[in-house]
């Protein structure tokens, strides 16, 4: 149907993928850094500002500013809460690179948070964490960052390719290096390879392959599946994040699945079952506060409980903090709520654990590199910062900070970088026919195939998991995409063919679900977001390993790899002698 021939070649020197926080603040910096007269691209598979997972933050922003917290706190937070799977490396430097990053995002990009009365910013507390050290603006971060970053990056000179969806990331014929990135240029159907001396992959993750998710339905996982399709190793894989308190609204809206922020909990908060009763503190001494996997098991197992099918999820209580305070401090979710028809200031919100952030990732060095020069990840797509568990607020600050580097460190690198690499023809054709591959089946219903996916996931590779689980998880995934291969789609008009899209998006959810699955039956353990019921206890800390899966032909292969304690080993901590356990005032 199409062949090489048919493909837009176009050249620029540094190419984004993504305009989340990462992708943005990396086109800023490489602008900073890049010798003058650099060609800077930036690529998105919807709008700039208008998709993404940044824009979607509620609660806020980590950042270690004062009142007793400090770096070492925030680090020490970090590596317990990911249970010590994180790369010791990389989340020291997030949370001192975070101190930098707030202060640009106020002085230079024009971000506005909330303050004290005294003109400092207002910090809150998250589950999780010793301090209060969540910047935000209202229950509206996201918006606020996404949005001044977006005004910076549109009045500079960068070349902007929206509606844009990258499909392979295409080496040289070697394969050592980064050639460049196959695309569709959704507007027209068409396809497009532009070649780039480096090129930044910060896609998002985006665990929609399970019931309830709280990303939109566009984001597919497709950076990790283009990456594994290259050889590059991904870590953690096992290690999707349950939010603990996602909107259940019902099968009529889309709002189900949405996030009902860890400020509620941080605020005082509780949780309750249909009978009224409180029932975390049975979980875990720190009761709501806990971190969000243990909430989220204890709300799982609470549901388990009960057999009344029309009462699935638990409830959110706001109300004994005065209905009045809860509308105050987090409007945009009251506001939400009553679209949706719950008055969270006044009543309680049915909530379930949601599919909220993917901790695996591509394996990268501190400064964003891969094991493929030309080729640099940060974001969601990045894996190690945050071991088994991410704080709350730890998310978008990882964006923002990485993506920051990634643009210097791009910026810096091109400089010794000779002439545009040409790329593996045979991988190109094989990468286009692959997108192809619906237009020669008859067509057929993609959506219940999705649909399938999300409950194979949620019912087998979800909150809590078994081998025997795990294990039909494969055979569900595998016949679902063996159903895919054979469901095909109308080749009339490419041009904004958002079942073709759908296709692919299915496509590289299923593969990316194959590897957690797999991943999971490789840890024989229980480790913050990755529970096993038959194996749940967490190891010997000392003995930490990270899952790492790759693809070798047609199959992935997951191994381990011991953690490196490279700053502080288990049992042992870098605060100071006599420094209190927690700052944060007991609720």
């Amino acid at each position: 149907m199409f062949s090489t021939k048919d493909i837009d070649r176009h050249d620029t020197d540094i190419l984004i993928l993504g305009t989340g926080g990462a992708g943005l603040f990396a086109a800023l910096h490489a602008k900073q850094a890049a010798p003058e007269g650099t060609r800077v691209t930036i690529a998105v598979k919807g709008l700039i500002g208008k998709c993404g997972c940044t824009r979607m933050v509620q609660g806020g922003y980590n950042v270690a500013l004062g009142g007793g917290d400090s770096v070492e706190r925030h680090f020490m937070d970090t590596i317990q809460g990911g249970k010590w799977l994180p790369n010791q490396d990389m989340a020291w430097r997030l949370c001192e690179q975070a101190v930098v990053r707030i202060r640009e995002l106020e002085n230079e990009i024009g971000c506005f948070f909330d303050r004290n009365c005294d003109g400092s910013l207002h910090q809150k507390a998250f589950a999780g964490q010793t301090a209060d050290r969540t910047v935000h603006k209202g229950d509206l971060t996201g918006i606020e960052i996404i949005n001044r970053l977006m005004e910076q990056v549109l009045s500079r000179d960068v070349e902007k390719l929206q509606e844009h969806r990258a499909i392979g990331l295409i080496p040289t014929k070697d394969g050592s290096a980064l050639a460049g990135v196959l695309m569709i240029d959704m507007r027209t159907g068409k396809f497009r390879f532009v070649r780039a001396k480096t090129v930044l992959m910060a896609t998002g993750g985006g665990p929609t392959m399970y019931k309830y998710h709280t990303p939109s339905g566009d984001k597919t996982m497709d950076g990790l599946a283009m990456a594994m399709r290259v050889g590059l190793s991904l870590r953690d894989m096992e290690m999707v994040q349950f939010h603990p308190t996602g909107l259940l609204a019902g099968d009529h809206t889309r709002m189900t699945g949405t996030v009902l922020e860890e400020g509620l909990r941080g605020a005082g908060g509780q949780l309750v079952n249909h009978s009224g009763q409180r029932f975390m503190f049975d979980v875990d001494p720190k009761g709501e506060r806990a971190t969000r996997d243990v909430v989220s098991r204890g709300i799982y197992a609470e549901m388990r409980k009960n057999n009344n099918p029309e009462q699935e999820g638990v409830f959110i209580s706001m109300a004994h903090l005065g209905p009045d305070n809860v509308r105050e401090k987090f409007k945009g979710m009251v506001k939400r709520c009553a679209d949706s028809g719950f008055d969270l200031a006044a009543g309680k919100v049915e909530v379930v654990p949601t599919a909220h952030y993917f901790m695996g990732g591509v394996v990268v060095d501190v400064d964003t590199r891969t094991a493929m020069e030309g080729l640099y990840v940060a974001g969601e797509d990045a894996g190690g910062a945050h071991g088994s568990n991410r704080l709350g607020g730890n998310g978008v600050a990882n964006s923002t900070v990485y993506g920051g580097i990634a643009g210097d460190v791009m910026g810096a690198d091109i400089r010794n970088m000779g002439s545009l690499r040409d790329a593996d023809e045979t991988v190109l054709e094989a990468e286009l026919a692959r997108a192809c591959h619906p237009l020669t089946r008859d067509p057929g219903l993609i959506l219940p195939l999705r649909k399938e996916l999300q409950n194979a996931m949620w019912d087998e590779v979800g909150v809590m998991r078994t081998e025997s689980g795990l294990n039909r998880g494969l055979k569900r995934i595998a016949n679902i995409s063996e159903s895919l291969m054979e469901t095909g789609l109308s080749a009339d008009n490419l041009a904004f063919n958002l079942t073709w899209h759908d296709w692919l998006n299915l496509r590289s959810l299923c593969d990316i679900s194959e590897v957690i699955t797999k991943a999971a039956l490789e840890r024989d353990n229980s480790r913050g977001a990755h529970y096993r019921e038959d194996f749940p206890e967490p190891g010997a800390m000392e003995d930490s390993y990270f899952t790492v899966a790759q693809q070798k032909g047609d199959a992935i292969e997951v191994g381990r790899e011991d953690v490196q304690f490279t700053i502080v080993r288990p049992g042992e901590t870098v605060l100071p002698e006599g420094e209190p356990e927690t700052l944060v005032a007991a609720q």
